[in-house]
């Protein structure tokens, strides 16, 4: 519907467009709307209203024609068409009361509720309701002004001839609006939940797998170097924990079940610094950090460490953690660590944001928080996450 609601005068109704069907489903709601034009051609045609004449007879099937067209094809039309379309029938339907009865049949004549609910189907809901309340005062005013007595059984058809077919109409409007609107709802959230595991999970495996390969490499320089077998087993029996666990954390991100411990992923990033070589100067603990932000930091600690290892040929790096605040810093230079995964973050990791910095801050703008990210004066990468 329009900016302005079901409604607003912008509101003009715009139907999802069709799903696709067979052909004897199409012909099948052509056929049951055209039975719907039963009831005013009875009016036109039955014997106590004269029956057929030739210009009656040329101006029906324009009228049934343009109403079908109206009800199914107008809701793709623009507004200035379905004006013109609804215009025409209320023209028709007017030329086919005169020509049946004179004035005094404008009050009875069923085409005028017809095309009222095509105006109700096409138009925004409050111009059908006024629309509608125009329609009825002419006819009133007609009867009325009409010499001679006044026809009250005529004057008693006009509420329910107008009320009707505005009512029923704009109640089937609400109906599959509703039933968009649900299907508008689903498809969001099924994007939605994409999105999450696309992010979730790139966070998960960015880090266990960056871990895993440092480790691995670390065991086979060891083995190539004739070094101390055990420690190559250690390091060995680290990459098959990290495994296990990685196994566990995708298995819990996408049943939505993962809450990630700022604390857990403080000894996972000395780990892992550690592996790769890297001195990490990590704070002793995060027990100052409020509850709803331990999370988000969470992450941004285990995406920026990851970058870290992955990305800046770093000997050091520093995490600074406050009550509101994170930061990662390196004294690297940018240039990658010999596994071609991608840049994720901004500065001299890649010219715009990755995937991993983009998910950070969606994290963060939850929280109220926002993510910066770039070069330091002297040298390195900071990436920062804070309480705005």
């Amino acid at each position: 519907m329009g900016e302005q609601g079901v409604w607003g005068r912008s509101a003009w109704p715009v139907w999802n467009p069709a799903r696709p069907g067979s052909r004897s489903a199409r012909v099948r709601g052509v056929v049951v709307l055209s039975l719907f034009l039963l009831w005013p051609l009875w009016e036109i045609l039955r014997p106590e209203a004269g029956g057929l004449d030739a210009a009656v007879g040329a101006v029906l099937p324009l009228y049934g024609a343009g109403w079908l067209i109206a009800m199914t094809a107008g809701p793709r039309l623009p507004p200035r068409r379905r004006i013109l379309l609804v215009g025409m029938l209320f023209a028709l339907a007017f030329v086919a009361a005169l020509l049946r009865g004179g004035p005094l049949y404008l009050g009875h004549a069923g085409l005028f509720s017809f095309a009222l609910a095509a105006a109700a189907w096409l138009f925004p809901a409050l111009w059908a309701v006024l629309l509608g309340l125009g329609i009825g005062t002419a006819q009133a005013l007609v009867q009325w002004a009409t010499p001679g007595p006044i026809h009250w059984n005529l004057m008693g058809g006009l509420f329910p001839a107008v009320v009707i077919p505005v009512a029923v109409v704009l109640l089937i409007r609400f109906v599959v609006q509703l039933g968009q609107a649900r299907e508008e709802i689903a498809a969001l959230a099924a994007a939605a939940e994409r999105d999450r595991l696309a992010r979730d999970l790139h966070d998960v495996l960015g880090h266990s797998l960056t871990t895993i390969t440092v480790k691995t490499a670390l065991a086979r320089r060891v083995l190539e170097s004739g070094g101390d077998p055990e420690r190559a087993l250690a390091e060995l029996r680290d990459v098959e924990r990290l495994s296990r666990e990685a196994h566990g954390e995708v298995r819990l991100t996408v049943s939505g079940r993962r809450r990630p411990s700022l604390a857990a992923e403080l000894a996972g990033a000395r780990a892992a610094l550690r592996a790769a070589g890297i001195s990490p100067i990590l704070p002793p603990s995060a027990d100052h950090v409020p509850a709803e932000l331990a999370e988000p930091f969470a992450y941004v600690l285990r995406e920026g460490v990851t970058n870290v290892i992955r990305h800046s040929g770093a000997t050091r790096c520093e995490v600074l953690l406050g009550d509101d605040w994170l930061e990662v810093r390196d004294n690297g230079t940018g240039q990658d660590t010999g596994e071609d995964t991608g840049q994720e973050m901004a500065g001299h990791y890649a010219a715009k944001p990755g995937n991993g910095l983009s998910g950070l801050a969606e994290r963060l703008r939850a929280v109220g928080g926002r993510v910066e990210a770039g070069p330091l004066p002297a040298g390195g990468f900071r990436l920062r996450a804070s309480r705005a």
